[in-house]
């Protein structure tokens, strides 16, 4: 609503969001939205949100779409923030949360992306949108492309969990499966993206996906009585989530809705695909692909992410981390989540939970601390996961 341009997030050249813009035209690098805080916040404000929509459009001031006509909603967002006390107690933590996800309308948190992007290719006249996704991704853009009558074309990891695949198809996508890794996938995408008419709404290439997931960051401030917590373990394959909410906590400390202390956010790879990892402990700006990645977790099989450099950078400031753990580390904590707590995480939010287990052991999580993991899916996506 209050959107201005543009901006690359490595040269800051400004580009035009009157027009369809992928990543930066000087360096390639991906483009963040700016908007008018001050106009945002004469109507955006603490107060106001009392009475607004239980979905991530709440915070409709700081979200790009101009018109009300153009947003394509299945009513994301707001998820809740689940107390995990059983959780807690093992580990003598009193204040664990679980921001879970599963709840939005396609069962994961790619929801949040999608109904920004689908709704801005909409505003901007677009009618074939195209991407590479390891799952989840593909089953919200084929959600919300439908809801707006677009044509959807989809390329996946032919190893993809079943149940992405079916989704995608019964939503009318054009199905894709392509042996390799998602890497594979948008390099295909790529090569016939112009000869087809697509638009490419892969991770961090287009600018506004990162905008829906940036409400992740204005829940948490919002459902903490606008205290950020001290502790954010986010699973991360492209990563858009993280670099959503420290956007997010930039904009609401300009716009006077909290201080300058953030959250230590820690990333949580796979051990068979773990790029940022090993770039955080190398004290690297850039993250080397990983090559030959595996992982049961299909969200985190990504091995080199466009964002790395704003991932590595979120994570140095705020004093976090890097934590890579095991496939059968994220399985046998999907069964301990489940059995404490009643949430039937997804691999990638099992992750978080074995990735707190190694930051307590290590001393780097105290336990007075406010700590929130995030389970970005549902555990039915992933049965495949869990043998017979």
């Amino acid at each position: 609503m209050h959107l201005t341009d543009l901006v690359c997030t490595a040269c800051s050249k400004p580009h035009d969001a009157a027009v369809p813009q992928n990543v930066c035209t000087a360096c390639g690098k991906p483009l963040f939205a700016r908007y008018d805080l001050a106009a945002a916040g004469r109507t955006l404000t603490k107060a106001s949100l009392a009475g607004r929509v239980k979905s991530l459009w709440r915070y409709r001031e700081v979200l790009p779409v101009k018109n009300d006509a153009d947003i394509v909603t299945l009513g994301e967002g707001f998820t809740p923030l689940l107390p995990a006390p059983r959780l807690g107690a093992k580990h003598g933590l009193a204040h664990l949360f679980i921001k879970d996800e599963a709840q939005n309308p396609t069962a994961s948190f790619k929801a949040r992306g999608m109904t920004t992007a689908v709704s801005m290719a909409k505003q901007l006249g677009l009618k074939k949108l195209a991407v590479p996704s390891a799952g989840n991704a593909a089953g919200a853009l084929a959600a919300y492309a439908a809801r707006a009558g677009m044509e959807t074309h989809i390329f996946m990891p032919r190893d993809t969990p079943r149940a992405n695949i079916i989704e995608c198809e019964q939503m009318g996508a054009h199905v894709t499966l392509i042996n390799g890794l998602i890497t594979d996938c948008g390099a295909e995408v790529a090569k016939r993206k112009v000869a087809e008419g697509w638009f490419d709404v892969s991770t961090l290439k287009e600018p506004y996906r990162a905008e829906g997931k940036k409400t992740l960051g204005y829940e948490l401030a919002e459902q903490l009585a606008w205290k950020l917590p001290d502790v954010i373990l986010y699973p991360t394959g492209g990563g858009t989530g993280l670099i959503g909410m420290w956007k997010a906590f930039e904009e609401m400390e300009r716009l006077g809705w909290i201080g300058a202390a953030r959250p230590r956010m820690f990333s949580v790879q796979a051990t068979g695909c773990q790029p940022i990892v090993r770039a955080f402990m190398a004290g690297e700006k850039f993250a080397a692909e990983h090559v030959g990645a595996q992982t049961k977790a299909s969200g985190l099989r990504v091995p080199k992410a466009i964002g790395d450099f704003i991932m590595l950078d979120a994570l140095r400031k705020s004093g976090g981390g890097a934590v890579a753990v095991t496939d059968e580390e994220m399985i046998a904590c999907t069964r301990e989540v489940g059995a404490a707590e009643g949430v039937f995480v997804a691999p990638e939010g099992a992750a978080c939970y074995a990735a707190l287990k190694q930051l307590l052991a290590e001393k780097r999580v105290r336990p007075e601390e406010v700590v929130v993991l995030f389970n970005t899916s549902t555990g039915l996506k992933y049965l495949e996961c869990y043998g017979g």
